[in-house]
C-alpha cells in the first residue's frame, strides 16, 4: 500500500469577464424583445413576462459579482444569448483539452514533473464535448504522459470522485502519478435567457496532482476520502446522443440545458452535505476543531456558510471557509480546487484541511488532507 498526496494544483483562468452590471444589461434588452415580440401573448395568458433581473438580486441570490467565460460576445448579444466557440477541426486540440493542459502545466511546475511522469488521467467535468475519443485520452496525448487515461462525469462533484478514484489507484500500486482534471466550460450549458439561472456560471479549468507520498518534498496527505450519491430530478440536464431520435429531438427544448429547482435543491442538499461531511470525519476520527479549513463547493455563499456553521458547530472565522465564487461565480467540479490552490499555501506541517464538492446526482465528496 502507498500513501497518495496531493502535490500541487493549477488553474486556467480565460480571458473574458462578465461583470453582473453587464450582465444585467444584456438580459434585460432580451427580455424587453422577447416581451415585445410576444406582447399579444402574454396579454391572453399564453405565455409569461420575461422579468427584469438586477445586479442586487443576483449578488442576494449568490453572492456572485463576476465570472470568467471563454467568449463573452455570444452571451452579451441579446439575440443569441450563448457563447460563439470556433468549430476546430480534428486535427486540432478541442477547447476542453486545449484549457486542461494549461493547468496541467502549472501543477507539474509547480511540482517540479513532467508530462511524461503522469501515468494516469482523469478529466472529470459536468460536460464533455463529445462522447469519444475520450478528452482525457486526448489530454494524455498533449502531455506526453503514459499509461492511461479516462473521462468521468459526476457533476459538480466530478473532482473530488476523480481525485477518490486517483488516490485509490495510487493506494493500490496500479499507477504512480495521476492528474485529475476539470475543465469546465459551464458556460456552454448555461440557458443565459431564465432569470432564476443565468448568473449562475462560469469557465475556468483546474488540475489536481496526486503521488505518492515518498516521491514528493512536500504537499498534502490524503488521509481519507469518501463519495456519496443520491438519486434526484432537481438538477438536471436531458441533453444527449438519443436526442435526435425522439420526435422533438431537434426542437430548443429548455430542459436540454441546465435546469435546477433552486428552493429544493438548497432544502435537500444542506442536510445531504453536513451530515456526509459529519459522519466521514466521525469514521476516520478527525475531531471538527482539527480543521484550519473547509475548502466546499463553490455555487452559493449562503449555502457555504451554513454548512461551516454545522461542520464547525459556529460560524467560521475569516479565512476557514474561503470563497472565490464571487470572482468566478459557479465552476461546477472545479470551484472548490479552486479554492484549494488559492488559500493552501498558508499551511504548516500537520494542520489538516477539508476539500469536499457536492451537486446534481445528487453527489457528495470530500477528502481530507494533512499538511506534510
Amino acid at each position: 500500500m502507498h500513501q497518495p498526496a496531493i502535490t500541487a494544483t493549477g488553474v486556467f483562468v480565460p480571458p473574458d469577464t462578465i461583470s453582473n452590471d453587464e450582465l444585467v444589461v444584456a438580459f434585460n434588452a432580451y427580455a424587453d424583445r422577447f416581451n415585445a415580440e410576444h406582447a399579444a401573448e402574454i396579454a391572453a395568458g399564453a405565455l409569461a413576462e420575461v422579468p427584469h433581473s438586477s445586479s442586487e438580486f443576483i449578488h442576494k441570490a449568490s453572492g456572485i459579482e463576476s465570472r470568467y467565460v471563454m467568449d463573452r460576445t455570444g452571451v452579451l448579444d441579446p439575440a443569441r444569448m450563448y457563447p460563439h466557440l470556433r468549430q476546430r477541426s480534428d486535427d486540432e486540440p478541442g477547447i476542453m483539452a486545449e484549457m486542461a493542459v494549461d493547468a496541467c502545466e502549472k501543477a507539474l511546475t509547480k511540482a517540479g514533473r513532467t508530462g511524461a511522469e503522469v501515468d494516469l488521467v482523469i478529466c472529470a467535468a459536468s460536460n464533455m464535448e463529445r462522447a469519444y475519443p475520450a478528452v482525457a485520452i486526448e489530454i494524455q496525448q498533449l502531455l506526453g504522459a503514459g499509461g492511461f487515461a479516462f473521462d468521468m462525469n459526476v457533476a459538480c462533484s466530478s473532482a473530488t470522485f476523480g481525485i477518490q478514484a486517483a488516490a485509490d489507484m495510487i493506494r493500490a500500486g496500479s499507477v504512480r502519478r495521476a492528474l485529475v482534471v476539470n475543465p469546465e466550460i459551464t458556460s456552454g450549458h448555461l440557458e443565459w435567457r431564465d432569470r432564476d439561472c443565468h448568473f449562475i456560471f462560469g469557465d475556468v479549468a483546474t488540475a489536481t496532482l496526486i503521488e505518492r507520498v515518498d516521491d514528493a518534498q512536500s504537499g498534502f496527505v490524503i488521509r481519507s476520502s469518501r463519495c456519496g450519491t443520491e438519486f434526484s430530478n432537481h438538477i438536471r440536464n436531458n441533453n444527449g446522443f438519443l436526442r435526435r431520435t425522439r420526435p422533438d429531438g431537434m426542437a430548443d427544448r429548455r430542459d436540454m440545458q441546465f435546469m435546477q429547482e433552486g428552493r429544493k435543491v438548497f432544502k435537500e442538499v444542506l442536510p445531504l452535505v453536513c451530515a456526509h461531511i459529519q459522519h466521514h470525519l466521525d469514521d476516520t476520527g478527525v475531531a471538527a476543531n482539527r480543521l484550519k479549513r473547509l475548502w466546499l463547493h463553490q455555487a452559493n455563499k449562503t449555502m457555504n456558510d451554513f454548512i461551516g456553521r454545522k461542520v464547525l458547530g459556529r460560524d467560521p472565522e475569516p479565512g476557514e471557509q474561503p470563497n472565490i465564487l464571487q470572482e468566478f461565480a459557479n465552476t461546477s467540479s472545479a470551484g472548490s480546487i479552486i479554492a484549494f490552490d488559492r488559500f493552501s499555501e498558508d499551511f504548516a506541517p500537520g494542520e489538516m484541511g477539508l476539500i469536499c464538492s457536492f451537486g446534481a446526482g445528487y453527489s457528495v465528496g470530500s477528502v481530507i488532507v494533512e499538511k506534510y
